[in-house]
């Protein structure tokens, strides 16, 4: 006897696993495209001086992005499939802030600006090609 499943039930089902929505595929794409610093460079550079000097902070002598920073090494460290809800929405959060401050960019010389030094402990080096 055929399957009873309707064929809207079996569009949303791959190999056993539920389709993502499509706005969490682009916040993934978006997320991998834009975070361009590998993880090993992202645990160098928060360990610097230079990473710890920039960025509002969080309250206890951190700033945001430096605690942001921390939590996309623990997202690239993951498989994508394993990746939480949580983990998503501050995949969200960065895109929005690297696109932010991408439009912010300054005119003068960046190499060594607090601008891209904020934008690095996000994930995102400005410099690189």
């Amino acid at each position: 006897m055929p399957s009873r499943t309707s064929p809207k039930a079996a569009a949303g089902k791959t190999r056993g696993r539920t389709e993502e929505p499509a706005q969490a595929q682009d916040a993934k794409q978006a997320f991998f495209t834009l975070v361009n610093m590998t993880p090993k460079a992202l645990e160098r550079w928060l360990a610097s001086p230079e990473s710890k000097s920039v960025g509002w902070d969080s309250g206890d002598g951190e700033a945001v992005g430096h605690k942001s920073g921390k939590k996309i090494l623990a997202i690239k460290s993951k498989k994508r499939a394993d990746l939480t809800k949580g983990d998503l929405a501050h995949m969200q959060k960065v895109v929005g802030y690297i696109r932010r401050h991408l439009a912010q960019r300054p005119k003068k010389d960046v190499e060594t600006s607090r601008w891209r030094y904020s934008l690095m402990n996000w994930g995102h080096d400005p410099a690189k090609g």
